[in-house]
């Protein structure tokens, strides 16, 4: 199946998206780089969260996915009150599974966020693209951004940005075993 799963994270230097309550207050207010985002989302056809990436995302001052499908991975009902027809939808199953039914609807270019979600496609072997900003705070403990895999991931760097403040971006390519 042609196409590329990607994520693009902040997370503290010790390696945390967010605190143990989901809170996201040591990221940057302005993003960092609104640029490096933009060029990110601008390949990408839809977004595949976990609940609680949804819940907390569906608090912010402006919702960061508009003109995509949101693709929420849960097994309980979703409450889709005040969000246009077709912009948010509920799907359970396998990483695989959810990559092919969205490829059978011609969405091949993913981004997937939040942290069990990237680790469940990560332990799948279906990541293709790291975007990791890393913020110049350590916060001790927290969700994780990785967490047990069955394999080493091999990765290819692709490029480094600093920026004022102490944010660092890296890029990286998931390497895949030749056949």
């Amino acid at each position: 199946m042609a196409g590329t799963v990607g994520v693009f994270v902040g997370v503290s230097v010790d390696g945390f998206l967010a605190r143990p309550d989901g809170s996201l207050d040591f990221l940057p207010a302005d993003g960092g780089d609104a640029k490096a985002y933009e060029r990110f989302i601008s390949g990408v056809d839809a977004v595949v969260m976990g609940r609680a990436t949804f819940e907390v995302a569906r608090g912010f001052d402006a919702w960061p996915h508009a003109g995509r499908p949101v693709v929420v991975l849960t097994t309980r009902p979703l409450d889709r009150t005040g969000w246009p027809a077709g912009a948010v939808e509920a799907m359970s199953g396998p990483p695989d599974r959810i990559v092919a039914t969205l490829a059978g609807r011609g969405l091949t270019r993913l981004y997937v966020d939040g942290g069990r979600t990237v680790q469940a496609f990560l332990r799948a072997g279906l990541v293709d693209r790291l975007v990791i900003t890393r913020v110049p705070v350590l916060i001790g403990q927290g969700i994780a951004l990785f967490g047990n895999l069955p394999a080493d991931v091999r990765l290819r760097h692709v490029d480094t940005r600093a920026y004022a403040g102490g944010l660092v971006t890296t890029e990286y390519a998931v390497v895949r075993a030749p056949l």
